[in-house]
């Protein structure tokens, strides 16, 4: 059994669909599993009461312990779970002691290690589905509106993401690695509005926002406030300097990374 935490988010969705298609047993947590929506042959269960009877290896995404791993891996340990995915983050390579994200994954990964589990930590960079927020103004009003426009970033598909996860749970040539996660491609923010543009048939302008006022809209929308310095930071730190593309997708996969012109076409009905 295959137990996938933060089952319907936007990488969980579509691991449970690449094991399903690899006819793995699967059980998919949800914090509302009456709305999950998953097809037949998906075991759902609720996340609060992680159920671990009878499972081998687990997906973990950090959200469902930032507030520490060692109570749910020491559980792991008693239940006989052999093998513990992590979706972890490339900030986990940044030695900065003031990037929350990046102390935060490290500490993360540190516990897993600890807890004697064989272990795969997946490092992705910037998700793709980060522009899903920029949907709204795009739908109404054909505009992004975001910080530091010029700064560049290589966004990895989530679809990508997922495969990778599904080939670390099923096979053993992962166990012990920390494959980092990017797209084929170095693009600005600018450039990804653009694409979105080209996705859906009409422009898309950019508009600058101050950090100032970036940080005010994100501390808004209830990001805390140690993320939103953490993020205007790294995106401050990328401005006009190309992301480095890794070559881990198309290594593990045997085929290159999708395209950040691949998810926005995916994506399309979502800036529409």
């Amino acid at each position: 059994m295959f137990l996938i935490t933060g089952a319907t988010g936007n990488v969980g969705r579509p691991l449970v669909s690449a094991l399903l298609a690899a006819g793995a047993p699967v059980r998919a947590l949800t914090r509302r599993p009456a709305d999950a929506g998953f097809p037949e042959g998906v075991e759902v269960a609720a996340t609060e009461d992680l159920p671990m009877d009878g499972v081998t290896a687990m997906f973990l995404h950090p959200a469902v312990a930032w507030g520490g791993a060692g109570p749910l891996l020491t559980r792991a340990v008693d239940h006989g779970v052999r093998r513990v995915v992590v979706l972890s983050s490339q900030a986990a390579l940044d030695g900065d002691a003031d990037n929350w994200i990046a102390v935060t994954h490290r500490d993360f990964e540190r516990a897993v290690e600890e807890s004697g589990l064989e272990w795969v930590f997946l490092r992705p960079g910037a998700f793709a589905s980060n522009t899903l927020p920029w949907a709204r103004t795009i739908r109404s009003q054909g505009v992004v509106r975001a910080p530091y426009g010029a700064a560049q970033v290589n966004p990895v598909h989530e679809r990508d993401i997922a495969e990778v996860a599904a080939r670390a749970l099923l096979g053993d040539d992962l166990v012990g690695t920390a494959p980092v996660l990017t797209g084929p491609e170095s693009l600005s923010q600018i450039d990804q509005a653009r694409v979105i543009g080209e996705a859906i048939g009409r422009p898309v302008r950019f508009e600058e926002l101050t950090p100032d006022a970036a940080r005010a809209e994100m501390i808004g929308g209830h990001v805390p406030p140690s993320v939103a310095d953490a993020l205007l930071r790294m995106f401050a730190d990328a401005v006009g300097r190309p992301a480095e593309a890794s070559p881990d997708v198309a290594r593990i996969m045997g085929r290159p990374a999708r395209t950040f012109a691949q998810w926005a076409a995916d994506h399309a009905a979502d800036f529409r």
